[in-house]
C-alpha cells in the first residue's frame, strides 16, 4: 500500500467510495452524490488552497482517502481543521485508516495546525472507536444535527491536539 496525494485520475474511484456511504449509510448526513467532476473540482480547490487530500492505493486501486479543511471561518480558527476519512470495504481492518490519519496529522503539523476535529454520526460507533483509539477525545454531542433517511441524527465531535514536536521519543520499540 502506498499513500500519495490524490490526483485527477482518482476522482472516479474516490466518488465510488464516497457514494456508497452517501447512498447506503448514515455515516455522512449528505444526500448529494459525488460525481467524478465534483471530486475533480474538490481536488483543484484543495490544491489551490494548499490543503491536503491523500489516497491510499494498493495495486493501482484507491482504498480510501483523507483530507481536511477549515473547521470554521475567521482568523481565530486558522490552526483548527476538520478532517474527513473514508475507506472502501476492502481497506477496512488492514491499517489503512491509521496510515491515512498518520499522514494527515504529519501534514497538519507541517502546516502549523494545532488541532484536528472529527464530526461523526452518532450512528457510526466504529468511527468513534477508531478515532478514540488514535488519540481523539469526545468533546461534544450535538443532538439532531442532521437529517437523513427521514429521521434526525446526532453528531459526535471529537478532537485531537497534535503533538508536532520533532524530538518525540521513538515509539517503535
Amino acid at each position: 500500500m502506498i499513500l500519495r496525494a490524490a490526483e485527477p485520475r482518482d476522482a472516479g474511484e474516490i466518488s465510488k467510495i464516497w457514494n456508497v456511504y452517501i447512498r447506503d449509510t448514515s455515516v455522512t448526513f449528505t444526500t448529494t452524490w459525488k460525481t467524478p467532476d465534483t471530486i475533480s473540482t474538490v481536488l483543484k480547490d484543495k490544491a489551490q488552497a494548499k490543503l491536503p487530500f491523500f489516497v491510499a492505493e494498493d495495486e493501482g486501486k484507491v482504498l480510501g482517502f483523507v483530507t481536511y479543511g477549515p473547521f470554521r471561518t475567521g482568523p481565530g480558527y486558522v490552526h483548527t481543521m476538520e478532517h474527513s476519512i473514508m475507506l472502501s470495504d476492502a481497506a477496512k481492518g488492514r491499517g489503512t485508516g491509521r496510515a491515512l490519519m498518520q499522514a494527515i496529522e504529519e501534514e497538519a503539523c507541517r502546516k502549523n495546525v494545532h488541532t484536528l476535529v472529527a464530526g461523526i454520526s452518532a450512528e457510526n460507533p466504529n468511527a468513534i472507536a477508531f478515532h478514540q483509539a488514535i488519540g481523539f477525545k469526545k468533546v461534544g454531542h450535538v443532538a439532531q444535527a442532521g437529517r437523513k433517511f427521514g429521521r434526525w441524527m446526532d453528531l459526535i465531535l471529537l478532537q485531537k491536539m497534535l503533538d508536532c514536536r520533532t524530538d518525540k521519543p521513538d515509539q517503535s520499540l
